[in-house]
């Protein structure tokens, strides 16, 4: 092959990440350049065996030897999962879609042969895809200069082969290589009896609670758009299970089929219904299920055609480790590939790949036309991504407007469902924000947790709740002190807002929820989350008054009598506790949101800050909500003998949040603030365990707390972002300690509710 045809390969840095560079395949290989390459292996799940190929003769590394089952260089500008695909094609004549393919790992192979004159410096991602059976030898189409055979061989078997047999490609099994084999072993030598114990135990740690709703106060045609809304808002499941995981859908179909066959499979499903993905909500989103677990899925048409045999049964793939893209963008596509985009796009374009309701997705997986380049991303709205749901909600939501007699539910009901077709929600978060219904609808897209690689898509969600007049009457005061709340933060004059609009507040009794309420349950929420009508129309809130008042007594109270000194338990109360709530989510509708860079450029926090961005506003919401009850109570507008109980409370609750994790933006934010106010002595830890406030020291701990968030957030500043979490959100022996106990005693971290109305209403 002539230098000036020759495969280039990007050239990455010693940590695995692009330069922007890329040089020939010799010159890599010659300069030692790190680059970055793709194993596939094949595994049998009923023979228990690895497929295996024999390098041909003319191979400049390892000629003749037994290998991977296949494997192949990324070339430049390339995907990874593209490649994986492809070079399973090209070598073998397998064609699988990319289902078919776990990532396991990625590890660095060093090795250098041919007399010194072969220098590898190679990122490997390391793909399993787990077959039922053999495929049959027959099948394989061999590329005459890649392979010259293929066999199946035991995973022992290869195990000692790879280490002492030198017809062998040598790998080190001590090294990162040998997770092939500790994940292949972990996953089908287990005893079925401690698996169950282990889920159960999982399991134990929600305390399963019915939310009863009155609904007397409907009349019949309430009744009747209810049933209809309820029935769109389930189709928010069927998104959010897609938007997390490419083939989620599939797996959660397959465990419920199964429910029934055992007493650890109706474990599974039970816990995949809470956590809503095969990762753990309350475990850093570790994987509590593994691939084979997973649905058995056909492709007959894989390999050339054998008589007699179906084709290739293979298991539904998903990694163990969350993807921090989720579904929303290729698999394998990094930071670097997505900027790189995004820079060749002019005006309008620029802004859609980073908007709250599109999918990324590469031109090469609209097929199986696996050979096409991976590069060339492209942007596709909602309403076509998700259309058949879309669709069906819009008419059902269509429906329910037709039926009600309330005009503000008409209106947001009406609009909603023409948003869902037209991707612009922009009409319909308006009338969400000016609701005035006894039936109480938040439906659609709107939280960006799950995009974990930038912070910028939005997940459909939906909460279907009944007003509550004399609680909403009781809570307007927060909305209309928003503007003075805001005048007076603690940061710099200059970076206030002066159009902080009120934020309408109401109070519901949830009678069902749908979709992105995974794992914790929110007590209560402010959106949208769009800039542009926080800008032009500030926030709405809603809280979820039944669900808070079952938190708070399944759990906060316990966590109170472990954790809270005893002279100081009488403090937490409910009141305490669902005013910080409501001063919570106030609190998102103040403070930077849309900003000027020191470049004099505008721009927003979310884009700023990107990943960083949810985990620093839950923590700007909580402490700056402190700070705005003590605010309130100097003003005199809330009363005095709220301030210690609020800070006890918050102090309990700051235990609750973390039990969620640290992978969890609230659990990240409320560790963040645990630990600055123990570093600041507000927050105490005594000799028997615990804790207590020191209330000469909280305030002022609290305000510079929320001195430095907010000013982060005003600069737009991810550098301080990245450190302040690095600094804080990590979990310190104090948090250990109060963990333990918790645990020793059994405290439930959080509820898990069920809707008995809802299942009256259905069968009606």
């Amino acid at each position: 092959m002539s230098q000036l045809h020759e495969e280039h390969f990007d050239v990455l840095t010693s940590s695995g990440q692009k330069t922007g560079f890329s040089k020939p395949r010799g010159a890599v290989h010659r300069d030692g350049d790190y680059h970055r390459a793709v194993h596939v292996w094949i595994f049998a799940e009923s023979t228990q065996q690895l497929l295996l190929q024999k390098r041909a003769d003319c191979k400049d590394s390892w000629p003749g030897l037994w290998d991977i089952s296949s494997a192949g260089h990324i070339s430049a500008g390339d995907s990874s999962l593209i490649t994986a695909r492809r070079e399973l094609q090209e070598e073998l004549g397998l064609t699988l879609p990319k289902d078919a393919f776990e990532l396991l790992f990625v590890f660095l192979q060093q090795s250098v042969t041919n007399n010194g004159t072969f220098i590898n410096n190679e990122f490997d991602d390391v793909y399993l895809v787990t077959t039922v059976a053999p495929i049959p030898l027959e099948a394989f189409t061999l590329q005459e200069s890649e392979v010259s055979a293929v066999k199946y061989i035991s995973i022992e078997e290869y195990k000692q082969a790879v280490q002492q047999d030198p017809q062998y490609v040598p790998y080190s099994i001590d090294g990162q290589y040998g997770q092939l084999f500790d994940i292949i072993f972990k996953r089908y030598q287990f005893n079925v009896e401690a698996r169950s114990v282990h889920i159960q135990k999982k399991l134990n740690r929600y305390a399963h609670i019915s939310l009863g709703v009155e609904l007397t106060c409907l009349t019949e045609e309430d009744k009747e758009a209810l049933i209809l809304i309820i029935h769109a808002a389930r189709m928010m499941d069927d998104i959010f299970h897609e938007q997390v995981w490419y083939s989620n859908p599939s797996l959660r179909e397959w465990l419920k089929g199964r429910a029934q066959m055992s007493e650890l499979d109706k474990l599974k499903w039970i816990y995949y219904s809470i956590n809503k993905s095969p990762w753990s909500c309350l475990d850093e989103n570790e994987a509590f299920l593994t691939t084979a677990d997973s649905a058995i899925k056909l492709v007959p048409e894989a390999t050339k055609p054998i008589a007699g045999w179906k084709g290739i049964e293979y298991k539904a793939a998903f990694p163990l480790r969350k993807p921090p893209g989720a579904n929303f963008y290729p698999p394998d596509m990094d930071k670097m590939e997505f900027s790189l985009w995004t820079k060749e796009l002019s005006g309008d374009e620029k802004q859609d790949p980073a908007g709250f309701f599109s999918v990324i997705k590469r031109n090469s997986d609209c097929s199986n036309n696996v050979s096409s380049s991976a590069s060339n991303l492209y942007s596709i709205p909602y309403s076509q991504e998700y259309s058949s749901f879309l669709t069906k909600a819009s008419e059902l939501l269509h429906r329910a407007g037709d039926l009600t007699s309330s005009p503000g539910l008409k209106r947001l009901l009406h609009s909603k469902a023409d948003a869902f077709l037209s991707n612009d929600y922009y009409d319909s978060d308006i009338a969400w924000m000016e609701l005035d219904s006894k039936v109480d609808v938040t439906i659609g897209p709107y939280e960006t947790y799950e995009d974990e690689l930038f912070g910028y898509k939005a997940t459909f969600e939906a909460f279907i709740g009944i007003r509550d007049d004399n609680a909403t009457a009781q809570v307007k005061l927060f909305g209309d002190n928003l503007q003075v709340l805001e005048q007076n933060l603690p940061m710099d004059t200059i970076y206030k807002s002066s159009e902080v609009i009120s934020a309408p507040i109401r109070v519901v009794q949830l009678v069902y929820n749908s979709g992105d309420v995974k794992g914790p349950q929110t007590v209560a929420f402010n959106l949208p989350n769009d800039e542009r009508i926080v800008k032009d129309r500030g926030t709405s809130m809603v809280m979820l008054k039944n669900v808070s008042e079952a938190k708070f007594k399944l759990i906060l109270q316990p966590i109170a009598d472990v954790c809270i000194i005893k002279e100081q338990q009488e403090l937490v109360d409910f009141d305490s506790f669902f005013t910080h709530t409501i001063c919570h989510e106030c609190c998102h509708g103040i403070g930077p949101h849309t900003i000027t860079l020191p470049s004099g450029q505008k721009s927003t926090v979310r884009l700023e800050l990107q990943e960083l961005h949810s985990a620093l506003e839950e923590a700007k919401a909580d402490i700056v909500g402190l700070w705005a009850l003590k605010f309130l109570i100097d003003k005199g507008l809330l009363p005095m003998s709220l301030v210690k109980s609020m800070y006890v409370s918050f102090l309990a609750g700051c235990f609750r949040s973390v039990r969620f994790g640290l992978q969890e933006a609230h659990g990240k934010g409320q560790a963040l603030q645990f630990n600055w106010l123990f570093e600041k002595e507000a927050f105490v830890l005594h000799p028997d365990e615990t804790f207590s406030v020191d209330f000469d020291k909280i305030e002022d701990a609290v305000e510079s707390l929320s001195r430095v968030i907010l000013t982060t957030q005003a600069k737009g500043d991810k550098d301080a972002a990245q450190q302040l979490l690095a600094n804080y959100c990590v979990m310190t022996k104090p948090l250990k300690v109060a963990l333990e106990k918790l645990e020793m005693v059994q405290v439930p971290v959080d509820i898990a509710p069920e809707f008995p109305v809802v299942n009256k209403l259905l069968q009606k």
